[in-house]
Order: C-alpha cells, then structure tokens, then sequence
C-alpha cells in the first residue's frame, strides 16, 4: 500500500480507504450489516489500509453505529476514522448546516456512535451560505482544541468556498481544512479546472469520492450492455450522466486498456486516479467481499504513458472561459498549480472547434 500525506499536515493516509455508505442502508446504496462490514473491514485492513470514511447521515446514523461495534479488539487502533456533519438529523430548525450549535452537538453524537474518544478527520460535508464561515471554522477548531477532532476538512465545496474558508482560518489562526472530498473521475473531470489547482497551491489534498461513477466506470456496462436493474436505472441522479455517448466512448477506452493488462475495468478507472496530482486517497467501496478484493488490486496496476494518453484524450472536458483564453495568450507565466489543467491539453497541438473552443474530444 502507498502512503500520502494529507494536505499541509504529517498525517499519512492510504492511497485507496474504505467507504461505507452501503453499510446498513435501505438497498438503494446496498444493505451491509455488521458481520459483513467487519470482513470487509479487516480483508482492507489486511492490504494496508488505514482510512475509513462515513457519514452521521449514512443510512441515517447507522453506518457510523456499524463502524463502532466492528471496530473492536485492536481494530481502532490500525484505522484513522474519518466522519462527516452538514445534512439533516432531524426535523428542527437549527437541525441541519454548519452553526457552533449543530457541528458540536453533532461530533459528540458520532463520538458516541463510533464508539471512540476522537474523530481523526471531521469533514463538512456541503457548503451552508446561511452560516458565517467564522462560525463554521471557530467551531471545527475548538473541536479540535478539545481533543475531540484531530483534522479538519470540506466536502463538495466550490473552490470560492474552499478559498473563503482557508482566508478565514489564516485570518484567526484557526485550524486549516487539510483536504477536500470531492467527485472526480474519468467521466467527471470538473475538479480541474479549480479545485485541483488550488488545492495544489493552498496544500488541500483531494479524498475521492464515488471514484468509478456509481458503477458506470467498471466497464461492466457499456453501450451495448446497460444495467437493468439497481440505482443506475432506478431514477438515482448521483452523479448525474447528461452524456451518455460520451460516457460510453470513456468506457469503450477503460475496457481495451483493462483488456490489454489482463484486469478489471474497475481497476483501471481506480489506476488513473492513484496517478492523477493531489490525490490523497481513492475511496473504495462495495456490495460485497468480492467487489473489494478487486478494486484493491488498483494499487498494483500501473497505466503506461500510452494507456494515460487514451484515456485523458477521451475523457478531457473542454476548456471555458476563463482557460481557454489563459491558455492562448499565458503559457509563458504559468505555474505548477495552473499546468494540472493547462498542460494536457495546450490549444496549440490541438485542432479546435470555433473561437478559442478546444474539442470535447481533444
């Protein structure tokens, strides 16, 4: 297993961690109870991960009351816990966001339901325009000043949150977030044009979530073989696919790369993410044992430029403005921040397709 430093700080977290949003659950995410979570628990905990990640809103608190009753006979000790707080946990009006009132309240009740002394990473998990960022971060850093929280860090923030945040905290000396969990895959590549760039630049690293796209980057499904049944066509919008076509040129390349390696198409969406900047960790989770021992496989599997080269040239978004015009008329001034996205992708190798507009395809 790799080890990454999370963000600005010495803490190392394994490059793939366990996700648990099937544990318990209603069916839709999956039904995992704690017989099963614990084998997947330790089948990881074998491959040297050291990071699980959950949610208090995870099938409404129970995923979190899972990881405490599997954490058991030395398992806590091997595993950093990362939980998350923002969403609804009841009908009140001060129930939900990211008011001093509700964070506290709300890592004192995952505290208890973990079954542990510390949250080693508390994680806001949306942005909430109705909370004073000051709130927000005093209240994350005397979490922590109490020895209740070890990190901190954001989740699906934009990245004028994210820089908001990160002002605020320099500001008043608080706690700095070290990482931001974000959607980001092959299909999904919208990080890059800010977020991964300033993430780079402020030393926020990226915690993956969903990294195969809910399951449509597995290369199970394709053009001519789509799910019929599960969460992909039961009206699930997470993440949203708006480009089928697209999507399935994205596959048709995983499952010729996968092919030619003799692995899993899973193993090769999960490949391309281990080797993209500022990627800390790629959340891995699953149904059952079997969808875990594959995905851990990614970590050994390492895509050669040509395969890298494949799959950035079906997959790479077009740029907007302001890039595309940034990449016209700025490539003699641009820094490693602004090469994550720039540097793939210069217009000048690239045929385009009208004004300053790079191909989709390209």
């Amino acid at each position: 297993m790799d080890y990454r430093l999370l963000g600005r700080s010495g803490l190392k977290v394994s490059s793939l961690s366990i996700g648990t949003a099937t544990f318990g659950g209603d069916g839709l995410w999956g039904d995992t109870d704690l017989k099963e979570a614990q084998r997947q628990i330790d089948l990881c905990l074998d491959h040297g991960i050291n990071l699980i990640d959950t949610a208090n809103v995870y099938s409404k608190t129970v995923s979190e009351t899972i990881i405490g009753e599997a954490l058991t006979d030395g398992r806590r000790d091997r595993v950093l816990i990362a939980t998350k707080v923002r969403f609804p946990t009841g009908k009140g009006p001060n129930d939900r966001g990211l008011s001093r009132w509700h964070i506290i309240r709300e890592a004192e009740a995952s505290l208890k339901r973990l079954k542990t002394d510390v949250i080693d990473l508390y994680q806001v998990h949306e942005w909430d325009g109705q909370t004073p960022l000051e709130e927000t971060i005093e209240a994350l850093d005397t979490l922590v000043k109490q020895g209740k929280v070890r990190y901190v860090g954001c989740s699906n923030y934009s990245a004028w949150h994210l820089m908001k945040a990160l002002a605020v905290s320099d500001a008043k000396n608080y706690q700095r977030f070290v990482s931001q969990q974000i959607h980001y895959t092959l299909y999904s590549r919208e990080a890059e044009y800010e977020l991964v760039p300033l993430g780079l630049d402020q030393g926020v690293s990226a915690l993956i979530w969903s990294p195969l796209a809910g399951g449509w980057l597995t290369g199970k499904y394709t053009r001519n073989s789509k799910p019929t049944d599960g969460r992909q066509v039961r009206g699930f919008k997470e993440p949203p696919i708006d480009n089928p076509e697209h999507l399935w040129d994205i596959v048709d390349v995983i499952n010729e790369i996968a092919s030619a390696h003799g692995v899993s198409g899973a193993q090769v969406s999960l490949a391309w993410l281990l080797q993209r900047p500022l990627v800390a960790s790629v959340i891995i989770g699953g149904r059952n044992i079997a969808q875990f021992e594959d995905n851990l496989k990614a970590i050994d599997l390492k895509l050669t430029p040509e395969d890298i080269a494949k799959l950035d040239k079906v997959s790479q978004p077009p740029l907007i403005y302001p890039y595309w015009h940034q990449n016209f008329t700025a490539q003699d001034r641009m820094g490693a921040a602004d090469l994550a996205l720039h540097k793939p992708i210069w217009l000048s190798d690239i045929a385009a397709d009208g004004p300053g507009r790079p191909s989709a395809q390209s």
